[in-house]
């Protein structure tokens, strides 16, 4: 009886509690809706929209959309505020239980402001826990000296906190301590396997169809999966949807074409829209360095690449639209140096969706892509390596807003196809065709409850080609303890199953390939034994924010990632496995296992004004890796990318009566790299023939003993680039703009390699003095 009496007590507790629920929503109602630019009708990214005299609001996502949820009955005033528009105020009545659509068009600033009164970078940073992530906008790109006379995604990289860039002719990004295939590039959705030129001033992006990038250095949430270290989320803007408008430039590196415009246009009485916007630039530096830089080498600097795409948006009413892209890069290097023939090329299209559902607080979005990615090198002195890689990945991802509250869940699925072949330094094939399936489900809640800010997060993560599932918790948390001091913290759980193709003791690194996992490992490693196949890695990391006045942030952060169980090709490897059963693995196997750490510190202050831009960094990290020895002893060795200090100084001035002139400059220090010191020489026997090769008369190549692996450190590294810019204004929508710029104004000799067989030293590269000009209409 008493078990009845509790039972029904327990139903009647569990319906009031409904009843109150629902009672407390029926009092309330939902403002939804995008921000626009009225001139074009591009979304306005990041800008409050607030109920005036309420402490409801909202900032815009990156499409544009917000959602102010949980709001009482009543009449309301939203108040909307960006820098560089117009303020705009909008009366609307709030019904109990109901959702009001309610898009905002900004008026472009007839005048610049100084500032306004709460700005959406600083509302973010109270109401987000963003840690460890960077949200770069085409507006800082281009504050930052424009190499040949271009603003790229790929020179505001480097000057961002945790991140390495090892040269000017092949290098790459390194990002607190994980390597350029432990970061995952997304471009709208679609997975690029290789952002960046062999020059590494360039990306394949076109600065001018970003809408935004966001760059997780670590911590990052259950939403993204497949990568340990880092990942890179671009956004391309859908084209302007009032007018035909473009962009034609030229310098002395490349040239770029940028045409967008309605193919249905927007209007107050139809804001159904359809748009399209297009891309194309090349470099034909192989030809006009002949002219302008032949200082540097006669022969001309041979890099050439070609980067096109292409994106046709439709756009309904309410704000949910389709997107269909595409994209073609290419880059080739002619002969360059120790360089016989290097090429890359990359294709792709997918489409995504953005779906407003009628009657719930709901965002709904999706990825359908495909990409294919082809790279090949042939040395003189080394033997040929192709790689390839091609597959699909899709996802769904649904956002349900709660007032101040979130939760996000969705499903993602890969599917890719690699293709891999390298002959070692002693003539022993490492071959890989691997088809591989990889599927994730995710589900975050941000809480806001007082000061705290709390994003709990889950992934579950299966790797079909090898049979093992990773589940991956996430944590993210901000403490709001003043109204200009914020503690944060992001933990996490990673894993992934692509690894590199190249070679740690390269020297001129071009060569970037991909291999799948591979199923035949060591069974132990550190004399324990080996239970998955995935890479692993563990993310920590705390900071902190301060306001030290209206204009000028600081950022201080500390991480630690541990890289439980890395995967590299073997490149010891003397013995073919079924041949050599008695020999250990580190001379035997195709892939070997290691494992690592990053731990560091980077500080940032940022001063933003709209004349002034300040920009300030300074980086202190180890990176370490342990890898076993033929005896089963653990060896420590600092990777190639290992860099102790790195400071970047950046800053912007704009000046004159309608601030038509720009001046920006950037300063890079860096300490030196780790490299392996050549021991001696001598004379190497291939053994052509096998057993019947005449070692007495048969004539060899030179062969090179190494030192112990990476115990040298080159010199430290530092450059400074300045640019002047001025722009003629001739009607309302046509600009000319001329860049003027000096790379490395101070002509620093900074060590790119030494040849080992030479003993030639090869610099980074000297004083490069650009011009270029952009047509804007």
């Amino acid at each position: 009886m008493n078990h009845i009496k509790c039972k029904t007590r327990t139903s009647f507790l569990t319906f009031l509690f409904l009843v109150i629920s629902l009672s407390v929503l029926s009092q309330s109602g939902v403002i939804r809706g995008f921000v626009y630019e009225k001139e074009t009708g591009e979304p306005v990214i990041f800008t409050n929209v607030l109920l005036q005299g309420t402490s409801f609001g909202a900032s815009t996502d990156v499409n544009g959309y917000y959602v102010i949820s949980q709001v009482p009955a009543g009449s309301y005033t939203l108040r909307v505020t960006n820098l560089g528009y117009d303020t705009l105020l909008v009366p609307v009545t709030v019904k109990a239980n109901e959702i009001i659509d309610q898009n905002l068009f900004l008026d472009k600033a007839s005048y610049t402001l100084q500032t306004v009164d709460v700005t959406a970078t600083r509302q973010e940073m109270r109401t987000q826990t963003r840690t460890s992530v960077i949200k770069v906008t085409p507006k800082e790109i281009n504050q930052i000296p424009a190499v040949g006379g271009q603003a790229d995604l790929a020179q505001y990289l480097q000057v961002l906190p945790g991140v390495i860039f090892t040269g000017d002719q092949g290098g790459q990004l390194y990002i607190r301590g994980g390597s350029p295939i432990q970061n995952k590039v997304l471009l709208d959705g679609m997975v690029i396997y290789n952002p960046f030129h062999s020059i590494g001033l360039f990306s394949v992006f076109d600065t001018d169809i970003l809408r935004n990038v966001e760059v997780y250095t670590g911590g990052f949430g259950a939403e993204y999966g497949g990568r340990i270290s880092s990942i890179m989320d671009l956004t391309t803007r859908d084209g302007n949807k009032k007018r035909l408008s473009g962009r034609i430039g030229a310098n002395t590196f490349g040239s770029s074409l940028l045409m967008e415009g309605p193919i249905t246009r927007q209007t107050e009485e139809n804001p159904n829209s359809t748009s399209f916007i297009f891309s194309l630039k090349n470099s034909y530096l192989e030809e006009s360095s002949k002219i302008f830089y032949d200082y540097i080498d006669t022969a001309g600097l041979p890099f050439n690449y070609l980067d096109m795409y292409g994106k046709f948006s439709l756009n309904a009413a309410n704000g949910s639209k389709i997107n269909v892209f595409g994209f073609n890069f290419t880059d080739k290097v002619n002969n360059f140096r120790a360089l016989s023939d290097f090429s890359w090329k990359a294709m792709g299209a997918g489409t995504n969706i953005v779906v407003i559902p009628g009657n719930s607080p709901v965002l709904i979005e999706g990825t359908f892509a495909y990409s294919d990615y082809e790279i090949t090198l042939e040395e003189k002195s080394s033997p040929p390596r192709t790689s390839k890689i091609n597959g699909f990945n899709m996802g769904l991802n649904f956002t349900y807003f709660q007032g101040k509250n979130e939760l996000e869940y969705g499903i993602e699925m890969l599917g890719f196809k690699t293709d891999y072949f390298f002959l070692t330094s002693t003539n022993r094939s490492i071959e890989q065709e691997e088809n591989t399936t990889e599927l994730g489900v995710f589900a975050k809640y941000k809480i806001s409850t007082g000061k705290f800010i709390i994003e709990p997060g889950f992934r579950l993560q299966w790797y079909a080609s090898l049979s093992n599932i990773s589940p991956e918790p996430r944590l993210a948390m901000k403490y709001n303890a003043t109204d200009r001091f914020r503690l944060k913290f992001a933990t996490g759980l990673y894993s992934q199953n692509l690894i590199s193709a190249r070679s740690d003791r390269d020297v001129v690194n071009l060569f970037y390939g991909f291999l799948s996992g591979p199923e035949n490992l060591p069974k132990k490693f550190d004399g324990e034994d080996v239970t998955h196949k995935l890479q692993k890695a563990e993310h920590a990391i705390i900071g902190l924010e301060y306001d030290v006045f209206a204009n000028a942030t600081i950022n201080l952060e500390a991480y630690y990632k541990n890289f439980s169980q890395l995967t590299n090709v073997n490149r010891n490897k003397i013995f073919d496995e079924n041949d050599a059963p008695d020999q250990p693995d580190i001379l035997k196997k195709d892939f070997i296992i290691e494992r690592g750490d990053a731990q560091g510190i980077d500080f940032t202050f940022k001063y933003d004004l709209s004349r002034f831009y300040l920009w300030a960094v300074y980086s202190f990290a180890y990176v370490n890796r342990f890898t076993e020895d033929p005896e089963g002893g653990l060896e420590h060795y600092y990777p190639h990318f290992d860099r102790r200090h790195n400071v970047n100084l950046l800053a912007s001035w704009r000046f004159g009566k309608g601030m038509e002139w720009e001046f920006n400059a950037r300063w890079n220090y860096g300490s030196g790299f780790p490299f392996t010191k050549t021991a001696g020489f001598y004379e190497k026997i291939i053994f052509d023939n096998g057993i019947n090769t005449n070692y007495i008369t048969e004539n060899g190549e030179l062969g090179i003993i190494y030192g112990d692996l990476n115990t040298g450190r080159l010199p430290s590294y530092h450059r400074m680039d300045v640019s002047m810019k001025r722009t003629f204004h001739f009607t309302e929508y046509t600009k000319l703009e001329v860049n003027l710029s000096v790379t490395n104004i101070y002509d620093r000799n900074n060590i790119f390699y030494i040849d080992r067989v030479t003993n030639e030293r090869v610099d980074q590269l000297p004083i490069m003095p650009s011009m270029g000009v952009n047509l804007s209409f």
